[in-house]
């Protein structure tokens, strides 16, 4: 995965991180998980705060900040790629209500998944990557 999901931190030294890489590792298996910060901590051993520090001094985001923008990588690449319903997106990353995700997803990408969908150019990757 590029630097994108992670805001532009050491990915590799993150991924090289026993703990850290768990971490990313059990987000990515299960984007749609209700994570949260302890959750995540005890996931992989550590206490609450040690783990944030050491998650954002690694990753460059917060756990729950990379969390939320994996989900809305996903959730673009599904939508560019499938012909899934973006309620159906939603419901599957986790996302309890359109509306919910509709609002997490305009954050993080910088346009609707409506409007994402409908753009070749995918112009909201350029602001999830900080570009």
């Amino acid at each position: 995965m590029s630097d994108a999901a992670n805001g532009g931190g050491g990915w590799l030294v993150a991924l090289a991180d026993n703990q850290i890489g768990a971490a990313i590792a059990a987000i990515h298996a299960e984007p749609a998980r209700p994570w949260t910060l302890p959750e995540l901590a005890r996931h992989v051993g550590m206490s609450r705060t040690t783990f944030a520090v050491r998650f954002k001094r690694k990753v460059g985001l917060s756990p729950i900040d990379y969390l939320i923008r994996w989900r809305m990588l996903l959730a673009g690449d599904r939508l560019s790629n499938t012909r899934q319903s973006i309620a159906a997106i939603a419901s599957s990353l986790g996302y309890e209500t359109e509306s919910a995700f509709g609002a997490a997803f305009k954050r993080t990408m910088g346009c609707s998944p409506r409007q994402y969908s409908r753009s070749d150019k995918r112009s909201g990757l350029a602001v999830a990557e900080g570009a």
